[in-house]
């Protein structure tokens, strides 16, 4: 998480500028204060109001910002910051920064940066292709600058990128990653990670299912590869994206996860199994569309596999489990025996009974029961929810 960073947000004249506003939101939610610097054509793309609503911090675009004398010192924010992010970044913006052109307040913070700079290009092919700004990006780079952009791994290389701005949520994970204090604590260490719903067949257009996101899982992921784990992610039918360093297994049914999971539980270090899993199937699945006759159809439904419970059978002295239970009445009661049942190190407890959490939520409270007994916490957004609990198995791990 960015709690307590302090972070510039330099924007230039880009078509792209109106992405700044994500990337403050998105860095804002991790904790980060932003400050932004903006050149003057920037401000013809997107209003310094609209940026000062979101920051609660005046933008800095000149040097003086009043006639009486009092001016924005480049110096201090230089000083203040912990990281510098450039984005967009103009072709004009690169050449001025590469070849220390300083007319504007944002090259001239540049200058005076201390901190790490992370620069997100933003300009047409040609103009990106052009043999003058690959020298002005590869100068950057060797000043020890990052590059930040799309389909080249974050970092540039040759012409592998397209030119546009690296997309909003991808730029704040990096700089997540970049300046997390934890960010190796994970290192080496396999942690397979189950999310989402599972879909059970009743015949070709229709099946058995639950109201799962899959929101808790994919940031339990996130949270996992932000700390340098090696992340395999098995995830119901759900629209949502993840990291590139993620290695995703999409699959549809719990036959399908409950295979996945273990495949990948043998060589993994911790299997945290956070899907929402159908616990019964139709018995038979009809192989073309039921049509309706009569006012009533009778299903024989089955058990589906437990795969808590089956890692739980696997694992060895090295390995931990984490374990979630979903629950409408007697949480504690119920999540104690889940804990001794599954074979678990600890169980993530969550109620539908309090609102604006679990299915469909952004926000999720939850406890944590093991051995050592229970531990609440406070309501709050799904990422920092997955910190605490990722907090709680790397103490173990």
């Amino acid at each position: 998480m960015l709690q307590g960073k302090h972070i510039v947000l330099g924007i230039t004249g880009s078509i792209a500028a109106y992405k700044a506003c994500y990337i403050i939101r998105g860095l804002i939610k991790r904790g980060a204060e932003v400050q932004v610097v903006i050149t003057p054509s920037g401000k013809e793309f997107i209003t310094p109001i609209t940026l000062s609503a979101l920051t609660h911090k005046p933008v800095v675009s000149e040097f003086f910002s009043q006639r009486d004398g009092t001016w924005n010192s480049h110096v201090d924010l230089g000083l203040w910051a912990d990281l510098m992010l450039i984005a967009p970044c103009t072709a004009s913006t690169l050449g001025k920064i590469a070849n220390g052109i300083a007319d504007n307040m944002l090259i001239t913070t540049y200058l005076s940066m201390k901190a790490p700079v992370v620069i997100a290009p933003a300009m047409d092919l040609d103009m990106y292709k052009h043999p003058s700004t690959q020298k002005n990006m590869q100068t950057l780079q060797d000043y020890g600058n990052i590059i930040i952009e799309p389909e080249s791994g974050f970092l540039a290389s040759g012409l592998e990128g397209k030119g546009r701005m690296e997309e909003p949520d991808v730029i704040v994970d990096f700089i997540d990653q970049l300046l997390s204090e934890n960010r190796n604590q994970l290192k080496d260490k396999n942690i397979v990670i189950t999310a989402g719903p599972t879909y059970e067949k009743i015949d070709p257009v229709r099946f058995i299912g639950n109201y799962s996101s899959g929101k808790m899982g994919f940031a339990l992921a996130e949270e996992c590869a932000r700390r340098g784990a090696n992340v395999t992610l098995i995830a119901g039918p759900v629209a949502l994206k993840c990291s590139k360093t993620i290695n995703r297994i999409d699959v549809e049914s719990c036959q399908q996860m409950y295979d996945a999971a273990k495949t990948a539980f043998v060589n993994s270090d911790a299997a945290i199994l956070c899907a929402a899993v159908a616990d019964f199937k139709p018995d038979n699945v009809a192989s073309e569309k039921i049509k309706r006759e009569g006012n009533e159809l009778t299903l024989h439904l089955t058990s589906t596999h437990d795969i808590a419970a089956a890692l739980g059978k696997m694992k060895t002295k090295q390995q931990r489990i984490v374990a979630f239970a979903l629950e409408t009445n007697n949480e504690q009661a119920n999540a104690e025996k889940k804990l001794e049942k599954k074979n678990a190190d600890f169980i993530v407890l969550n109620s539908t009974r309090i609102p604006g959490t679990t299915f469909r939520s952004d926000e999720n409270q939850i406890s944590i029961i093991s051995s050592n007994g229970k531990k609440d916490y406070e309501k709050k957004p799904k990422s920092l929810v997955a910190r605490d609990i990722i907090d709680e198995l790397a103490a173990i791990l």
